[in-house]
């Protein structure tokens, strides 16, 4: 498996998580007394909509760059990761209508509460692992330009 692959195919499933979280989202609009779906629900859909358009330019990215495949791979590797991550938790906020605000204290997951401190963690490694994957493969296409 090369970088891109794994871009494509990760915008493949994003997308269509994307599709069917909005099936989701009209169903409870369409239930709804205030013609809305849960704030999890909406987050859900879009996200994944996002992510998978992100995971398009990831795969570019990787096109383009000079790097090894390896350092690609890794760079989409651990940016994948944290989107589907993400969604995963939306969706599961979603099922579970447990919050409207995942980052407020206390951090609830259903029955689970979830520290702060793992809160912040995760959330910490996420932006490290977005931004940092993608500074890696902006890194290799620049080298690749110029």
């Amino acid at each position: 498996m090369n970088a891109e692959n794994l871009a494509i195919i990760s915008a493949g499933v994003f997308f269509l998580a994307g599709l069917l979280t909005g099936v989701w989202k009209y169903q409870q609009i369409m239930k709804s007394e205030d013609s809305s779906a849960h704030p999890y629900v909406d987050i859900c859909h879009r996200a994944s909509l996002l992510y998978a358009f992100a995971a398009i330019l990831l795969a570019k990215f990787a096109e383009v760059s000079q790097l090894s495949n390896r350092v690609e791979l890794i760079a989409v590797g651990v940016v994948v990761f944290y989107f589907a991550t993400a969604i995963t938790t939306y969706l599961v906020h979603g099922l579970l209508k447990d919050t409207d605000n995942q980052l407020k204290s206390p951090h609830a997951m259903g029955q689970l509460t979830i520290s702060s401190r793992m809160i912040s963690l995760y959330m910490w490694t996420l932006i490290a692992a977005e931004i940092g994957g993608f500074l890696v493969l902006f890194y290799g296409v620049l080298i690749a330009i110029f």
